[in-house]
């Protein structure tokens, strides 16, 4: 079995490539690869938090297998360690065997960076100037360079995060980063807003976002979490990366139904419908993306990290 590390899994996985296979997978018809909606289960954490254990299988007709194996641990931050732990395993096509195991949280935060940039393609404005992160996790840096693949434009990144000191350290670390002390004046700035916590109050308000604003969220991976409050959603036109994934797990948006103020049915299109090709954007547009994670992003990944490894 080929072990890949998280040095060389990001080095296999340049955004420009993701990107564009992603693009090109979510435009292919559903049948070509089946990706069913993920396994999730609540497990106590020692510490009396909860953690989060998934199982996200995906394979195609060619009988080539990836699983990924996921705990989400809130509270490692407190150890300085990602909330993520994940490992990656692809199935060889011809035998079966599992022969290549891939540092999945590397995968996932790449893949997952990605993804939203997929959706800012044809969602974000053309040339935005200022992105805002909201987050001081792995992701956050992942969200700039993702979208700065699409839209090289981006000159000005501010970082916005509970502790300013970690917003201070991300930002030094990104070009044209700089630390945020208000949220809702740098909601104001940032003609891309994304958001990457574990919030599980709003963060982003509605009556912060601005005429012609994309906002990406991607934290919120369970229903009792959210990023956003139920105001923005319902000013925004509204996209996600699955429709099934959103339906069972995408907090902001089923807060925001519950709340009265959005129908999951006003949905305008999942990633595969936005990779066709068919969704205008208009330049006064607020556009949301929710994403809450699908295999089909980490079958793609993981078979551009396994080619190229089994090839060499």
């Amino acid at each position: 079995m080929y072990i890949v590390d998280a040095q060389r899994t990001e080095q296999l996985l340049p955004y420009g490539a993701l990107v564009a296979a992603l693009s090109e997978a979510f435009a292919m018809p559903a049948d070509k690869v089946c990706a069913p909606s993920r396994m999730h289960y609540a497990v106590a954490d020692p510490n009396g938090s909860q953690r989060t254990l998934l199982i996200m299988p995906a394979w195609a007709e060619d009988a080539g297998v990836v699983v990924k194996l996921v705990n989400v641990v809130p509270n490692n931050g407190q150890l300085g360690l990602p909330a993520i732990q994940a490992q990656v395993l692809v199935a060889d096509s011809a035998t079966g065997a599992w022969s290549v195991m891939i540092d999945g949280a590397t995968l996932t935060a790449r893949r997952t960076a990605a993804a939203s940039a997929v959706a800012a393609q044809w969602l974000a404005p053309a040339t935005p100037d200022t992105m805002l992160v909201v987050g001081t996790g792995r992701l956050s840096k992942e969200m700039v360079a993702a979208h700065r693949q699409v839209r090289p434009s981006i000159k000005r990144v501010l970082v916005w995060g509970r502790d300013s000191h970690k917003a201070a350290h991300i930002a030094q670390q990104i070009t044209g980063g700089e630390a945020a002390e208000d949220l809702a004046r740098a909601c104001g700035q940032a003609q891309i807003i994304s958001c990457c916590t574990l919030s599980a109050q709003p963060l982003v308000r509605g009556e912060w976002i601005q005429a012609g604003t994309h906002v990406d969220l991607v934290g919120a991976y369970r229903p009792d979490l959210r990023e956003s409050d139920g105001a923005l959603v319902a000013k925004a036109r509204v996209f996600v990366d699955t429709l099934a994934g959103a339906n069972g797990e995408a907090g902001d948006l089923l807060q925001a139904q519950t709340e009265g103020v959005f129908a999951m049915q006003d949905i305008e299109a999942d990633l595969q419908q936005l990779a066709q090709g068919n969704i205008v954007r208009q330049e006064s547009d607020i556009t949301l993306f929710k994403s809450v994670g699908a295999a089909l992003e980490d079958f793609v990944a993981a078979r551009l990290v396994a080619g190229q490894v089994t090839a060499g």
